[in-house]
Formats: C-alpha cells, structure tokens, sequence
C-alpha cells in the first residue's frame, strides 16, 4: 500500500501525468518509471455507460469500474465481482432458465472504501429501470422480475423469462452492460440524468479518473484499494488527438506510447517505424452504412436496395481502406458460433435505377450522409456521392464531433439523418435485438435504423428465450436474412484492428471483443 501511495503522490506531483523529459534523440519519454501515455482520437460523451453511446466511454469504463464479469481476448467470461460464471453444471441456472445465482466476491470495496457487495447490484438492476432515468437502453434488465438477496454477497436474479443475453448485460461493456453503481453514493438521487458521478465517477476497478481535460486528456492514477491490488503502472494518461495523421506522429515521436486502433490509411507509415511494434487481430467492431427508415425518402426498402446496388463497396474497400479488413455481409462476426451465410449487394447501377423507377424516385432524391469527423470518412463519403449521383440520386455530407454525433439529443439517436457511416460493435453473444427490434425504437433503445418490422422484432426476441445454442443459430440465419432483405444498413467490414505500441509495453494483449484493456492491472512499461 505504501508504494501505491508513493506513485499516486508521484502523479499528483507530476500534474497528472503532464510532466515529460526529453531523450537524447530529442523525443520525449515519460517523466517517471511506469506511465503508460494511450492516444485516441475520442473521447466519451458521459463515463457512465447507462447514458454514454461512444466506443471511448466502453474503453475508459474498462479501466475505472469492476464489472461482474470480464471478458479475455477470445470474449470468454472472466470472473470479477463474481466468483464463477454461473451455468447449469454448477447450479448457478436453473434447469428452467429462469433463475440466475450469482456468488459475489468478499472483500471488494469502492475507491472510498465502502464495501462493494449484491447490493450495488440490485440498486444498479432499479436504477437502470427508474424510468426518470434516460437509460439509453433497457434490454436485458427488463427481463429481471427480481434480484433477491439472501445476504449481501449472493444474488438470485429471478427473470420474466428466459433471457440467454442476461449474462451478457454483466459483462465489461458494449450494449447494455452496465456495471454496478454505488448504492451508498447515489442511492437518495431521484435519478442520475446530471448527476456528478457522470463525469467524476467513484473506481471500483484497477484506476482512479483523477482529471478529465476535456478535448486533451483523461489522467489516472492507481486504485489501491482495487481487489486485486493496485495496477504495475504509475499512471495512464489517456490523450484525445482527432488527427490520425498527428496521433501516429505523436507515436512515433514517443509522446504517445499506445495507440490501440491505428487509422487504415496510417497502417503502413507505422508498420514501417523502427522502435514500433504492431500487432493486428480480427475485431468485433463493424463498419456499416445505416439507413433511416423512417425518413420519407427511405421508407421505401426498394430505394434503400437501390443505394445498397448502386455504391461500388469493393472500390472504397480498396481504394480508401487499403482492403486490410475482412468484407461484412450480417452483424455477427464470422468466427462466432451463430455466424449466418448472407450474400452481399451485388454492384449493380442499372439495377439500381431500375428500384428507383418502380419506386418513382428516379429522379429528385436528395440523401445526406453523416459521419465523424475523420478524413478517412469523408473519402468515403465521397466515393458514395459519386456512384449515387451515377443513378440520379443527390448526396450531401454533413459529419459531425463523435461526441455529438452519438449523443442522445444528436442527429443519430433523434432520428434527424438520412445516412450514418461508423463503427458499431457487438460483444461475444450475438443478441442483436437491441439494434434491430421494433421494441428498441430511439428512445427506447439503439435501433436507430428506427426500423420497425415485425419478423425481425419477432425472431430477434426468439433467439434469446432459448439457451439452446442450434436452436438460436437458425433463429438468427433467418433474421439475417431478413435484414438483408430489407437494407436497413449495409455491412461493409469487420475490422482488422492495428495497435501499434512501444515494446517496452509488456501484457498488453488485444481482444477480440469490446476492448484491450480487460487486464490493465497487468501492464507494465
């Protein structure tokens, strides 16, 4: 514990991470033994997940709070606040599948040292339901008739009905996985919406959120009081640098010692760098065109089939992202267990002409498409403005902050767009019902497709009530079909994501799923 406290004393000292020294080659390195600097070009809109909707809020949450289950490399469940992951061997589910029994880890606490027990839990499960709270999605939570509490370290989660993605909303982020909340701290809140805490969270997990520098840096320091025991590194800072081209430079110039998703276009310059290693692995995280359905111009699934013909995906795939990623055809990455055979969109422009005559667009069809703000975006973009204008149809760009554009009052989520160009990501279950279903409509949740048909809605729902993994496999091949039928987005790729690091970083593993800092106790630089 003393050392903990003598590196926390060193960060303080240090201004938070701010102080560097330079090497004799003129670079600069960390000003002291074990600080960790990671570059992002994002940073969250809200640190807690409940009201967040960026990847950035997923990777900041993985360092500063515990969640009831981890996930490692290969999206395999990692005991944290429980003790087992519960399954019908150990009795941890019932044999109706109806009741989940969690064992809750003795000795946890917060970062002020309250006791972190089931309790935080159950307070998390009503908080999530409070419906003053702008919980940006429900699904899973609202499965869970009750949490019964036989003490405060054993949790008997009684469910409506079976629900095989309750597991999954325990997990460390993405989705509807949300950690346990301080009962103590915001239990007399009549809700969260602008509580404090959501910018200056309370730790339960290995780091402390000392500063948050808004459009600069995110500084932590170690959680001595963290139940495995303060992290190996003094400190990390987390600096938001927008510019892809400025964020390599910066890694290559060692002001940044992380960078854990390279931009494609930056992939060669870094993998050609001396001093730098690089380490590229299959990632859950898809790109995707989402289109509004709900928008005149777009309720017509021929005009949507249209767009899908008419833009030459194998061009931008190889012109602006250097073919590096493996082509998308559904949501469910292909080396998991449900993933479905879907066919892509054939590039077809006369084909596309033909669906917007016999849906009467032929002619004055003006589209926006929106996206962040990066350069690798809009050359995107522009390829898509291109082969659109090829079939008569007018496409505008209008990108946005990542901050705005995934808000909950932002062009996305408000249904006030045409086309979306980003990132989605999906955790190791591939319950998709909360991005697809008619019941998970913005507000209610991140169906922001604001696609509302009743298979899809009905098979998405299906595929949970059933732990039977065959059964859920043809569940979801049919609603993948089903989707590709009505083109409420087109899957472009799956991400083969670059993290490019000094290699004087040690245990730093990347994971499939979520994100890479699953084990940050562990680094060492």
């Amino acid at each position: 514990m003393r050392a903990a406290a003598a590196l926390l004393v060193l960060v303080l000292a240090c201004g938070l991470g701010a102080c560097t020294k330079v090497a004799g080659d003129g670079t600069q390195t960390a000003a002291y033994p074990g600080h960790l600097r990671i570059g992002s070009p994002d940073e969250p809109d809200n640190i807690n997940p409940m009201f967040a909707h960026t990847d950035a809020t997923d990777q900041i949450d993985a360092l500063i709070f515990a969640p009831v289950f981890r996930y490692d490399p290969q999206g395999n469940f990692v005991p944290e606040l429980a003790t087992e992951v519960p399954s019908y061997s150990n009795g941890g589910i019932s044999r109706d599948s109806r009741t989940i029994t969690l064992h809750w880890r003795h000795g946890v606490s917060w970062a002020d040292g309250a006791p972190l027990t089931a309790r935080d839990l159950r307070f998390t499960w009503r908080t999530v339901m409070n419906p003053r709270n702008d919980t940006k999605a429900l699904f899973g939570w609202d499965d869970i008739a009750a949490i019964d509490l036989p003490d405060d370290y054993t949790a008997v989660i009684r469910l409506k009905k079976p629900d095989a993605d309750v597991l999954g909303i325990l997990g460390g982020g993405g989705g509807s996985a949300y950690p346990p909340l301080p009962e103590h701290l915001l239990g007399k809140l009549p809700d969260l919406n602008q509580a404090a805490f959501n910018e200056h969270p309370l730790s339960s997990g290995p780091w402390l959120l000392r500063a948050w520098n808004h459009g600069s840096s995110l500084e932590f320091a170690p959680n001595p009081r963290y139940w495995r025991g303060p992290p190996k590194l003094a400190a990390i800072s987390w600096k938001i640098v927008p510019n892809p081209d400025s964020l390599v430079s910066e890694l290559l110039t060692h002001e940044i010692d992380l960078v854990p998703s390279v931009a494609e276009e930056q992939v060669d310059r870094v993998s050609q760098a001396s001093g730098i290693r690089t380490v590229a692995h299959l990632s859950a995280n898809f790109r995707r065109l989402i289109v509004n359905c709900s928008r005149p111009a777009l309720d017509d699934v021929r005009v949507r089939r249209a767009l899908a013909e008419a833009i030459d995906w194998d061009r931008i795939d190889r012109t602006v992202y250097h073919n590096r990623n493996a082509r998308a055809s559904s949501d469910i990455l292909p080396t998991s267990w449900a993933a479905p055979q879907i066919p892509f969109y054939p590039h077809d422009p006369a084909g596309a002409r033909r669906l917007l005559a016999a849906a009467g667009r032929q002619t004055d069809l003006h589209l926006t498409v929106s996206a962040t703000n990066k350069p690798g975006n809009e050359q995107a973009e522009l390829q898509m403005q291109q082969d659109l204008r090829a079939v008569g149809v007018d496409l505008s760009i209008k990108n946005y902050p990542a901050s705005y554009l995934f808000a909950a009052n932002g062009p996305l989520y408000s249904g006030k767009y045409d086309l979306e160009w980003s990132i989605d990501t999906n955790g190791p279950d591939p319950d998709n019902q909360g991005s697809w279903s008619g019941d998970f409509v913005p507000p209610r949740g991140a169906n922001t497709s604001f696609l509302k048909d009743a298979l899809v809605t009905t098979l998405s729902d299906a595929a949970i009530r059933t732990f039977d993994r065959a059964r859920r496999k043809a569940l979801y091949q049919r609603e993948e079909e089903r989707l590709h039928e009505l083109v409420p987005a087109v899957f472009f790729y799956w991400e083969r994501t670059v993290a490019a690091y000094d290699p004087n970083l040690k245990h730093y593993e990347p994971a499939e799923y979520i994100t890479d800092n699953w084990n940050s106790w562990e680094w060492e630089i």
